[in-house]
């Protein structure tokens, strides 16, 4: 196992803002830091991005196929969808968010106390500096491992608010329900066994969330407030701020905004599951914009394989006419972060 890098922070990006510190060079970002070209707070809006309605995938009427094969376009277009009828009240997606900007306007002194320390990627911070001249991200996080329970750092767990753990523990059951249907669906949709991607998750996946917090920003054209990137996830599942726009998604080479669907939750590919789709499905390269005027708050939920699985595509997707696209890997998110601070992409390091 290769070691973890020295991890550096910075001050917290919501500090700055309320001491009225000018913008520091290290946030600034240029063309030269990124194939995927430079700030944009105007591109146009996605609005071809599906919506996947997901009561019909279990339904047993005409409707579900008609489903199966939007989810499949979906998913090898976009690499992504909307997700509507999911299961999950819209009441309690309030209560998430209103968790997530409860926390991040606590005192700084009492947020600390889950910061991050050492090497260690969970806990409360702001960019991972892992490289000289590294470009920062205009946000802080709150980044935890969810399960395997086992695993999980509970010194990095916020006290306050007091509902913190239940509502994310409730939240992240209910997303791992709906995971295990979409997953189905999804090898549904391409003529395959419905358990062969669950079956590559293993017995001991993995899941992560992360809480982002974006501040506004005086010069928002000059920053991002997530760098481009694909994740390194199976599936993720992002809930939106439910006012202001900031998730930009590639397609065709060309950026679009995503729109903002309140009680929709917004399911994305990440490149594990594109490779075990023999790259049917794809992961998606997104970013973040700052506002020059209103805060941000998202919560992403990261679901992963077991890291000691192997993940390869899955042996019906794999044929002449479409030849095996990726080397069988494991511990796939190991490096990923080192790529990610790069701007360059994992996948590309393991395709055949």
């Amino acid at each position: 196992m290769a070691a973890k890098p020295e991890v550096v922070c910075f001050k917290q990006v919501q500090e700055m803002v309320e001491n009225g510190d000018e913008l520091p060079h290290r946030y600034i970002w240029s063309d030269m830091n990124s194939n995927y070209g430079p700030v944009d707070l105007n591109v146009p809006p996605a609005t071809e991005i599906p919506v996947i309605d997901v009561g019909r995938l279990v339904s047993s009427s005409s409707a579900m196929d008609d489903e199966l094969v939007k989810l499949r376009s979906a998913l090898s277009s976009w690499g992504c969808f909307q997700a509507v009828n999911h299961g999950i009240e819209n009441w309690f997606l309030d209560e998430v968010r209103q968790l997530a900007r409860e926390f991040f306007h606590l005192p700084m002194v009492e947020k600390q106390k889950c910061a991050r320390s050492g090497n260690d990627y969970e806990g409360y911070g702001n960019d991972i500096v892992l490289y000289e001249n590294q470009p920062l991200d205009w946000n802080d996080s709150l980044y935890l491992l969810v399960s395997p329970q086992d695993r999980q750092k509970l010194q990095y767990w916020p006290q306050n608010p007091p509902s913190f753990r239940k509502v994310l523990e409730d939240y992240t059951a209910s997303l791992g329900q709906l995971q295990e249907i979409l997953l189905k669906s999804m090898a549904r949709s391409l003529s395959i066994p419905e358990d062969s991607f669950l079956n590559q998750y293993g017995e001991r996946p993995t899941m992560y969330g992360r809480f982002n917090y974006y501040p506004p920003c005086s010069k928002p054209d000059l920053v991002f407030g997530l760098k481009p990137h694909a994740d390194g996830s199976g599936l993720t599942f992002l809930l939106q701020d439910k006012q202001v726009r900031g998730l930009q998604l590639m397609k065709d080479n060309h950026w679009f905004s995503v729109p903002i669907m309140p009680h929709a939750l917004v399911v994305n590919v990440g490149d594990q599951l594109e490779i075990m789709s023999n790259g049917i499905f794809k992961s998606p390269v997104h970013r973040a914009v700052a506002s020059s005027e209103r805060e941000r708050t998202t919560l992403a939920i990261f679901f992963l394989p077991d890291p000691s699985k192997d993940v390869e595509p899955v042996e019906e997707l794999v044929d002449d006419e479409r030849p095996k696209l990726f080397k069988k890997v494991k511990h796939y998110t190991e490096t990923y972060f080192n790529y990610f601070q790069q701007g360059k992409r994992p996948i590309d390091a393991v395709r055949i």
